[in-house]
């Protein structure tokens, strides 16, 4: 606060004052507690799921399939769909509000190192309390102020520096969720369209299947109406046929429900993508060939574990904020302005007054709490470099499970793909020979359930193979370009 009598000005702050300014930023370079030693996370030197057909050299052609790999899957409108959901989807700008957040956080946190000013200004009226023995009340009286005060705190301990440290860790971590959050995105906008086309494939499936079983239960029937055959084929042909027609609709429902699962992503209304994907689409397929790089090169791409490092991070520089609770704090303040009976009087020399002054606190007994304090952070520090130890072999156990899966699945695969037209070529055969009069017609019935069986799977394990490179590429952390700004966030890093 501005207080002061008049008296004439001083242009000359005490020696002792500017001695203790001088000595307190001498020493201002300490810095309480421990530093932040970068994590060495443990990594096996190569893949165990890493095949001739997965794994390519790295380089820069790699880094960049890494960071757009949904191209490799040469589907134009699956690349559409994935550029809109980037700067729509509403999840990814939640993460982008939080990096702002988090920016105006660390503004907050850098603040506080350098010094606060205020500008003051009043006028007072008041009166004091008369004489009872002389029985004279005073007469009121006016006084004019202003001017304006400031004060720093000189960080001797380091608690500040520590604090905009956390404050940088927090950013980097919102940061690193933000990427986290778009690799997600990216993968379930791709997903979810691969289970589209798989639906969407099944249904042809189904339809084709129909449309050849109405044809046999027909020959049936006039089959029975020559007696060649009796009811029962005719019975078996019918209920093939319903059975087949019944999947139809549950595969309708279920592809329309996956349309507006896409159009959530996009940040769009439920039906809003219906007419641009309700006609059916080929399923994208992708090569084989993965930039796997090595396992230590997970700790650079995946967002989760930098996430994970910058909290340690954070965590250590708040055991510095804490710890600084335990040594005195030193503010140097001052005040200048002008204070006057008269308003035509403030500004004068005469009126002037100042004051400069250095002060210390120290909470020298607070029952513990500041030690308390320091050991929770301590602690918070060692769960969050637990919490790193198990994102590091998380990560490494999504790479490998999913190198395993779409290297097994693409020999399923093809197994399935022979297995399909040999049921094809056994359909066609069973249903000549039914036509001649030279098998019956449970030799039909069972081959064009296995056709259909054989077709379908067929398709399913196609679309997982598909589905598994993109937890492939999700796991390895594509899906977001390391020298490029973050989707939705303009503003530039904090240092």
């Amino acid at each position: 606060m501005s207080t002061g009598a008049e008296h004439g000005p001083r242009r000359i702050p005490p020696a002792g004052a500017l001695g203790l300014l001088l000595a307190l930023t001498l020493v201002s370079g300490c810095t309480v507690g421990p530093n932040y030693r970068a994590q060495l996370g443990e990594t096996p030197p190569a893949w165990l799921g890493a095949t001739s057909a997965l794994g390519p050299p790295a380089g820069a052609a790699a880094e960049l399939v890494m960071a757009r790999w949904w191209t490799v899957f040469q589907d134009p409108q699956l690349s559409a769909l994935i550029e809109r959901a980037i700067p729509s989807n509403l999840e990814l700008k939640l993460a982008a509000a939080r990096v702002r957040q988090a920016r105006a956080s660390r503004g907050i946190a850098a603040a506080g190192a350098g010094p606060s000013a205020n500008a003051t200004g009043g006028l007072t009226r008041s009166r004091p309390a008369g004489s009872v023995a002389s029985g004279k009340r005073p007469s009121p009286a006016t006084q004019y102020q202003t001017g304006f005060d400031a004060a720093w705190e000189f960080d001797l301990a380091g608690g500040v520096r520590r604090g905009i440290e956390a404050a940088d860790a927090d950013l980097l971590a919102t940061e690193a969720a933000q990427q986290g959050a778009r690799i997600t995105l990216v993968a379930e906008v791709a997903r979810t369209y691969v289970e589209l086309r798989l639906l969407q494939q099944r249904l042809e499936i189904a339809r084709q299947n129909l449309t050849s079983q109405q044809h046999t239960a027909e020959l049936t029937r006039k089959r029975l109406a020559g007696g060649l055959v009796n009811g029962l084929d005719v019975a078996n042909a019918q209920a093939q046929v319903a059975a087949t027609a019944a999947q139809i609709p549950v595969l309708e429902a279920s592809a329309q429900q996956t349309v507006y699962g896409l159009s959530l992503l996009l940040g769009l209304a439920p039906g809003a993508l219906l007419p641009e994907l309700a006609p059916a689409g080929a399923l994208p397929v992708a090569p084989l060939a993965v930039p796997l790089g090595v396992p230590s090169e997970l700790l650079r791409r995946r967002p989760d574990i930098r996430q994970a490092e910058a909290q340690i991070q954070a965590a250590t520089a708040r055991i510095g904020v804490a710890t600084a609770d335990l040594y005195p704090r030193f503010t140097l303040s001052g005040a200048v302005g002008y204070q006057a009976a008269h308003a035509g009087n403030l500004i004068n020399p005469l009126s002037q007054f100042w004051s400069l002054g250095p002060s210390v606190t120290w909470n020298v007994f607070a029952s513990g709490r500041i030690r308390s304090n320091i050991e929770l952070q301590k602690a918070l520090e060692e769960e969050s470099a637990i919490a790193y130890r198990q994102t590091v072999l998380t990560a490494l156990q999504e790479v490998e499970n999913a190198l395993v899966a779409a290297t097994k699945e693409q020999e399923h695969s093809q197994t399935l793909t022979a297995a399909t037209e040999a049921y094809r070529r056994a359909a066609r055969l069973a249903a000549t020979l039914y036509a001649e009069g030279q098998t019956d017609f449970l030799n039909v019935l069972l081959a064009q359930r296995a056709l259909q069986a054989a077709e379908d799977a067929s398709a399913q394990s196609r679309a997982a193979l598909s589905t598994h490179l993109i937890a492939l590429y999700k796991a390895l952390g594509g899906g977001w370009d390391t020298g490029a700004a973050a989707p939705g966030d303009s503003a530039p890093a904090a240092p």
